[in-house]
């Protein structure tokens, strides 16, 4: 798989080494519809991210009376993970495993999906190859977030209780965060529509 190229030194820290594709050896398969999906390890993001940030942290999103990490209807679950003072949302589920193989995988995927937030294996995640190009080129990185925005997407994720009280919040949102978050993360967008009308159908 082409990588792209810069005419910069490979970070060493911080939020741009999160960029930074992983190697080889780092990369594990999992067979998946009769085909094998590459995918990095628990084990390899979590020494990514404290080479980027030692104090980096992760927190659920919303907690059980007991004090546990709340998970939604769907058995997955919503957390912030902050990075170098930058915190973004994930979403993670652990598929049909159970027990205490489940809440490691819950973490484990709900990890990945935030990190892939800043950047971390993108090239994994898309399904053809992210950089293809017959000349080198530089790492584009994605306009900067209006002021605001993060606080915004915790409002979001909190309205999506309904649909009606998603595109309430929606509607009276300013402009700019709603079209930085169509443009660069639909995918999540679509997840919390999917979520209200989940919520909804679970109190009918």
């Amino acid at each position: 798989m082409t990588k792209p190229k810069t005419d910069t030194e490979t970070p060493t820290t911080g939020l741009l080494l999160l960029r930074v594709p992983f190697a080889p050896h780092q990369i594990n398969q999992l067979p998946k519809g009769g085909v094998m999906l590459d995918f990095v390890g628990h084990a390899a993001l979590t020494d990514r991210l404290l080479d980027a940030d030692p104090s980096w942290n992760w927190e659920p999103l919303a907690m059980s009376e007991r004090g546990l990490p709340l998970r939604d209807d769907e058995g997955g679950m919503w957390i912030r993970l902050t990075v170098c003072g930058v915190t973004r949302l994930g979403y993670g589920h652990a598929g049909s495993k159970q027990g205490g193989d489940a809440v490691k995988e819950l973490i484990g995927d709900a990890l990945r999906n935030a990190a892939m937030r800043f950047g971390a294996a993108l090239d994994l995640w898309h399904k053809g190859d992210l950089h293809l190009s017959e000349t080198p080129e530089v790492i584009s990185t994605p306009p900067p977030a209006p002021e605001g925005y993060e606080d915004w997407l915790l409002e979001l994720t909190r309205a999506a209780s309904s649909t009606a009280s998603l595109e309430k919040h929606w509607k009276k949102s300013a402009v700019t965060l709603r079209k930085h978050l169509t443009a660069t993360d639909a995918q999540f967008w679509s997840g919390l529509k999917a979520a209200a009308a989940t919520s909804e159908a679970s109190r009918s």
